[in-house]
């Protein structure tokens, strides 16, 4: 049955007109038991959109369950009422905005609550990246900053990220998105929030920040750049997103001149008409671009998702074929030039007494749990330490003495002192970079990828994601798991089973199976923080005989495959 009064309550405190009318014509076509209208109302209000680790992110839509300026403003005056806990009157908020539908409005909306709130609030000019705003944040020295996204997401949802800095953070988290306790004290006070109707707002008080903090986002890209003539020939796509100027505006500042545009995909445009889902990674995304790659005689596609925050690539083969790299192969292959950079200077910071981290330590590679195990490997190689961390990568970027940490899911931090957050358009320049230097030389990275491969092994990894309509499946499948065990993989004895909400190694309870076998595979499987899958996260290891790496590839891949049969199995759904 459906809750009339909740509803028309909602109805009148709603500030938005279009918002009301649509709840109002829902509300009518429901009492004349059209299904799917009740549908729609019972699900827009089944709850409230949580606010969590990764701010708010729904579909756009009336009714408190969805993405509107309602929801938004309360979310705001939550957010600025936890800020003057914590800094005080004065507390200071920089807020950006991609070209979604209803990113500016909620992002105006946000600077007009925490203006009235009596915060400093700072706008972005116009639609820019999320690495921006994450710059922004520690440029200004700001103690908060929003970004209005929904990253990849399809076009009908939209979000809200939240990031810590300034005097509301002081450890390595500084510029980081939040993370418990924060999320939890940030969402007390939006649920003691009043109607979005009384919540004050001003309609000007806050400031627009200056194109010179833009231009300094700029500047620290383009000078990741390694030195030298550039003839490198990239193809890049921005998928519709807000990343496309930007990141042509980088890689020509750092001397990258052949930039080919794929134009149906430049400029931003939110119903994202030539993807399915605007993520680089979903299969045919980079149909576009791989065809122009053709075209041209590219020698490198670098790709970002809508808000820029992640960076895709492929490569092109001796046989002249295109192959799409993985997150984990680009992690290792930009770990690796990290390692080398640092290594290279190490013994003059030490001799200069510049040691940026202290007596004693050193720099840092990170990446996710899920992700590929090699840049372990990587770092102890080069002499730096390394960690595993939860996945997300607000817990990648706030690690102590970063140098570099990656996911899987396409994410890179380059820049930590820059950026505290990943920078798809950062990791262009850096893998242009790389490609750049090795062209030179008469190599690839696919090359850098063998000599990895015969150093450490081949560490090859796939994912199983399982997308589903009913999210109880997802909360089965895990329960499954838990329940019967699995004793094999591909043939192979289980040696590990371990329940990751139990802790794991020093991290924290987390949703999740970890699951490692005698010859040292190994499966994660969890249920997907932003989407509606049950992901597996796939690894095994080869050695590489002879130097023979294609061979051990061969071996990895059918390897890979038997194990995601026997996952498919386990799981039951």
């Amino acid at each position: 049955m459906l809750d009339e009064k909740k509803i028309q309550e909602w109805i009148d405190s709603d500030v938005e007109p279009r918002d009301q009318e649509a709840l109002r014509d829902l509300l009518t076509k429901a009492k004349a038991q059209d299904k799917e209208a009740q549908a729609e109302l019972a699900d827009a209000f089944s709850g409230e959109l949580t606010f969590g680790t990764a701010g708010l992110r729904g579909k756009l839509g009336a009714g408190p369950n969805r993405m509107n300026r309602a929801v938004v403003i309360r979310a705001a005056a939550g957010l600025c009422a936890y800020l003057e806990e914590v800094v005080g009157t004065g507390f200071e908020l920089v807020v950006g905005y991609d070209a979604r539908y209803g990113s500016k409005q909620f992002a105006i909306d946000t600077c007009a609550v925490a203006t009235a709130m009596g915060g400093q609030a700072r706008l972005m000019p116009t639609e820019l990246p999320t690495p921006v705003t994450a710059y922004a944040l520690k440029y200004l020295g700001c103690d908060a900053a929003v970004m209005v996204t929904a990253s990849h997401n399809p076009p009908q949802d939209n979000g809200y990220k939240v990031y810590l800095g300034g005097r509301a953070v002081t450890d390595s988290g500084q510029g980081a998105q939040i993370v418990p306790p924060a999320d939890a004290l940030i969402y007390e006070k939006i649920k003691s929030a009043p109607p979005a109707n009384v919540i004050a707002r001003t309609e000007q008080g806050w400031e627009i920040v200056p194109d010179s903090v833009i231009e300094g986002y700029v500047a620290q890209a383009i000078s990741l750049a390694t030195p030298g003539e550039k003839d490198l020939k990239i193809v890049l796509t921005s998928m519709h997103g807000v990343g496309g100027e930007t990141c042509l505006k980088v890689l020509n500042g750092a001397g990258f001149n052949d930039v080919n545009l794929v134009t149906e995909q430049h400029l931003p445009d939110p119903d994202f008409p030539t993807v399915s889902f605007p993520n680089p990674e979903e299969p045919g995304a980079l149909d576009l671009a791989l065809a122009k790659a053709q075209e041209v005689g590219a020698d490198l596609v670098l790709a970002n998702d809508p808000d820029a925050d992640r960076c895709s690539a492929a490569i092109v083969l001796a046989d002249g074929s295109w192959r799409q790299l993985s997150g984990d192969e680009i992690g290792s292959i930009l770990g690796l030039q990290a390692a080398q950079v640092w290594s290279e200077d190490a013994k003059q910071r030490e001799a200069d007494g510049l040691n940026m981290f202290g007596p004693g330590k050193r720099g840092v590679l990170a990446c996710s749990i899920v992700s590929s195990r090699l840049l372990e490997q990587i770092a102890t190689s080069h002499g730096l330490d390394f960690k595993a961390t939860l996945t997300g990568f607000k817990w990648i970027s706030r690690t102590e003495d970063l140098i570099f940490g990656y996911e899987e899911a396409i994410g890179f931090c380059v820049d930590p002192a820059h950026v505290r957050d990943k920078d798809g358009i950062s990791a262009c320049v850096r893998l242009a970079s790389f490609a750049q230097e090795l062209k030179r030389e008469g190599r690839s990275l696919q090359d850098v990828l063998d000599d990895l491969a015969r150093e450490h092994g081949l560490y090859a990894t796939a994912p199983l994601s399982i997308r589903v309509e009913d999210l109880s499946l997802i909360k089965q499948g895990m329960a499954n798991l838990r329940s019967n065990g699995i004793s094999s993989l591909a043939g192979c004895q289980v040696v590990e089973f371990a329940d990751l909400l139990e802790g794991y190694k020093g991290l924290p309870p987390t949703d999740g199976l970890l699951i490692l076998t005698a010859d040292n595979s190994r499966v994660i499987a969890r249920p997907s923080g932003t989407e509606p899958k049950l992901k597996c996260y796939l690894e095994v290891v080869e050695q590489v005989t002879d130097g023979d790496v294609t061979a051990a590839r061969e071996r990895a891949n059918t390897r890979l495959e038997q194990i995601k049969s026997d996952m498919r199995s386990a799981l039951g759904i």
